[in-house]
């Protein structure tokens, strides 16, 4: 069997940053850029129209977003909202499509445009005359609130993400600070230090509970900003006396089959870079008590951003070697795995989702996971389905093969039975 590759859906004229994915227009949204150097670099927020062509999953530009001299760092996605991080600013996006008729030659000869259109994707007209219509697509972004979210002296956004309800959305960077703030106001409604250093993530529970990772190598639970409790997954995983571990990223995931169960997924990285790097560890916590689970070592290469599936069945991984992994989230194991895949760090991976148009993207594939890169690359990661035997037939081969027994000895035992 040869190597596994990766299926590129997309290169960007600049580097990416950050993904996400909107289920219902089926639309991938990819953002970064050059930042305000003076590089010629673009900074911008591209949207992608996923589709389904000929049983391959493709992407096609469908409208691109300039965001001048900021590029976005990292990417929340609530409904058709986007909270974007760029530089010490969280700004708020808007985007629309809408569905409109175009007239015919003979009708547009009688009337003006009414200006210049964004990007259109026109589906083939039908020759009926001078009734003809036709579908066009308009894609529109706006922008709503934007507000200063750092005030550390070199600021940065680090992390954005929405409460279950999408009425919230917290912050954090470089000062390590937590702020959370109404949605789409972006009005002010907590503000806490929830670390020394920076804030490398953050992670919203559907009960208010938020999670925190920091440089100081602490993972910290919150209720608003009372702590209840902090992780200690040294005292209770493996333990290098002479390597200190930090946590990387920290994300929840619901359990496959339990509505109501909730877990945390972790993954920690020796704090600074040796020689001969010992590994990183992927660890899943009670997402309840926050006791560890089990915990698992996910190789030597330093593990970058993490991502959970829809359903909490799978676990992406990005590193900053440019490699790609899913692990199954249950026991921990590793499904599928591409080295190099980018050949530069990963900055951020994403699951097509498990809902709205999610089913019919995905085909005949059990998953399929987002990265993207610095390389300024897209990439794609299907994970075939995993054939199951049915118990029918398991219990049919059972019997069949205790009836093939009872023959063989009859035959060579006659007075056996």
């Amino acid at each position: 069997m040869g190597r596994r590759r990766a299926l590129e859906l997309y290169r960007a004229p600049f580097p990416l940053y950050a993904l996400q994915v909107d289920p219902s227009a089926g639309l991938l949204i990819a953002a970064g850029g050059g930042g305000a150097a003076k590089t010629g670099i673009k900074n911008g927020v591209h949207f992608l129209q996923l589709e389904q062509i000929n049983g391959r999953l493709s992407a096609s530009l469908l409208h691109s977003h300039d965001t001048e001299t900021r590029a976005t760092m990292n990417l929340a996605l609530a409904g058709n909202i986007l909270a974007a991080g760029q530089d010490a600013h969280c700004q708020l996006l808007r985007f629309q499509t809408h569905q409109q008729k175009s007239k015919t030659k003979a009708e547009k000869a009688g009337s003006k445009e009414q200006g210049p259109r964004q990007r259109k994707g026109a589906a083939p007209a039908e020759k009926s005359g001078a009734e003809t219509h036709r579908e066009e697509v308009e894609f529109s972004v706006e922008n709503l609130q934007a507000v200063q979210t750092d005030f550390s002296p070199d600021p940065l956004q680090k992390v954005v993400c929405f409460n279950h309800d999408n009425t919230l959305l917290a912050t954090g960077g470089t000062d390590g600070y937590v702020r959370v703030w109404k949605v789409p106001t972006l009005e002010k409604v907590l503000e806490f230090k929830a670390h020394e250093g920076e804030i490398e993530d953050l992670a919203l529970g559907p009960d208010g509970k938020l999670v925190t990772v920091g440089w100081d190598l602490k993972a910290s639970v919150w209720q608003k900003d009372q702590l209840v409790t902090q992780l200690h997954w040294q005292e209770n995983g493996p333990t290098f006396s002479n390597t200190p571990y930090r946590y990387q990223a920290c994300r929840f995931g619901q359990v496959p089959d339990q509505p109501a169960g909730l877990r945390l997924f972790t993954v920690q990285i020796p704090h600074k870079r040796l020689r001969q790097p010992p590994p990183c560890y992927l660890t899943a916590w009670d997402g309840a008590t926050f006791l560890p689970l089990r915990t698992k070592s996910c190789g030597h290469e330093v593990i970058s951003c993490l991502s959970v599936s829809d359903s909490g069945t799978f676990l992406g991984l990005g590193t900053v070697t440019g490699s790609v992994a899913i692990y199954i989230a249950f026991s921990l194991q590793r499904l599928y795995y591409v080295k190099e895949a980018h050949g530069i760090v990963v900055t951020d991976v994403a699951f097509l989702p498990e809902k709205g148009r999610g089913p019919e993207l995905l085909g005949s594939q059990e998953t399929a996971l987002f990265s993207v890169a610095v390389d300024s690359r897209c990439q794609l990661h299907l994970l075939p389905s995993r054939r199951s035997v049915p118990i029918w037939l398991l219990l049919l081969l059972c019997v069949g093969l205790i009836v093939m027994t009872i023959l063989l000895l009859q035959r060579a035992f006659p007075a056996l039975l």
